[in-house]
């Protein structure tokens, strides 16, 4: 015997539908319009204001007298680097994050950004590497480290519940590594590597954010594509499974392209501490149920780091690494995640 759905059933879904997808666009919107001032203030802001006129004449090319360097050469470079950067580390952390069904999932709890930055500092300070290989040397460490991480953690399936407890044993591990080679590394070499272990835009330069423009290209397209995978990967493997998805193939498809994110961002600006962490849930609380939140926790990140950036700069009156900011604002919700997960016994994102 067939059921049939009433048309007022039938209105009332679509209804739902069309206001949950109005809803999705209106927050991604108004977060990128959001993230657009804030780059905009972020050129014209410092120690000289310049206006709004002359911060476009130079991304037009023109040369503006002071302008030209100071936001052409200065300004612009470290603006873009924060925006890319904050939006690969948002859409990696809360790829994790949701296929894991855990905020504490992140690649700062877990391993791959301190794999990154173990690799960076050996090369830096035992191999007395230049930039260019320092990065490649980076890039391929994040994503060995989280192919060992899946690895160690996989038994019939890689269980989220795993991955979160070897990732953070392998981070332990990592961050061992980069205190021991930091404190035998020569003064010379200390600033170098201080980038690397908490994330710094101070000498960012378009060397560094054009290769990361170029891979955002390609592989921020592909994860968004994937999206819906991660929301049935959400579900739980059991019913993903019953959905009919391939759960192993499409998981290690997401955590190939996160990583490759993680990766070059890292590569760029360093592992700038917990904005991988706090942009997906800070995403999630914004959207509600509405549909994916890889969009929104990459431009909530790209504003995040753009933010605290300029508070490095010029709210202490001394210019700091990025990453000590965001690590004074992701430490807490930490400390609050670990004491809620003891008392229910685990934490969905």
């Amino acid at each position: 015997m067939t059921t049939r759905i009433s048309p007022d059933t039938v209105a009332l879904v679509r209804h739902g539908r069309r206001t949950r997808s109005r809803r999705w666009v209106a927050v991604c919107v108004t977060l990128a319009a959001v993230t657009a001032v804030a780059f905009a203030l972020s050129l014209m802001l410092g120690q000289t204001f310049y206006t709004p006129a002359e911060v476009w004449g130079v991304i037009v090319g023109q040369q503006v007298p002071g302008a030209s360097f100071t936001v052409g050469e200065l300004r612009l470079p470290r603006a873009t680097t924060a925006v890319l950067t904050g939006i690969c580390f948002g859409m990696g952390g809360v790829v994790f994050q949701t296929m894991l069904r855990n905020p504490l999932a992140s690649p700062d709890v877990i391993g791959i950004s301190s794999g990154a930055s173990a690799a960076a500092v050996i090369g830096i300070v035992v191999l007395s590497l230049d930039e260019t290989p320092v990065s490649f040397l980076a890039t391929g460490a994040a994503l060995a480290a989280a192919l060992l991480i899946y690895v160690l953690a996989y038994k019939k399936g890689g269980s989220g519940a795993r991955l979160i407890l070897v990732g953070i044993g392998v981070a332990a591990i990592f961050n061992a590594v980069v205190s021991y080679v930091i404190s035998r590394a020569a003064e010379w070499d200390l600033q170098t590597a201080m980038r690397w272990i908490t994330g710094n835009l101070n000498d960012a330069t378009w060397n560094r954010t054009i290769p990361l423009a170029l891979v955002m290209v390609i592989v921020v397209p592909l994860l968004l594509l994937r999206s819906r995978d991660l929301e049935i990967l959400r579900l739980g493997d059991d019913t993903a499974a019953a959905l009919g998805l391939r759960v192993e193939r499409r998981r290690i498809v997401l955590i190939v392209l996160a990583v490759i994110l993680l990766a070059f961002a890292t590569a760029a600006a360093g592992p700038i501490s917990f904005v991988a962490f706090l942009a997906g849930p800070i995403a999630v609380r914004i959207l509600g149920p509405v549909g994916s939140p890889v969009l929104a926790a990459g431009l909530v990140g790209g504003l995040l780091v753009l933010v605290a950036d300029f508070a490095a700069q010029y709210a202490f009156g001394t210019r700091l690494p990025v990453g000590v900011i965001t690590g004074v604002l992701g430490a807490p919700y930490l400390v609050y995640l670990l004491i809620r997960s003891s008392r229910t016994g685990g934490s969905s994102i």
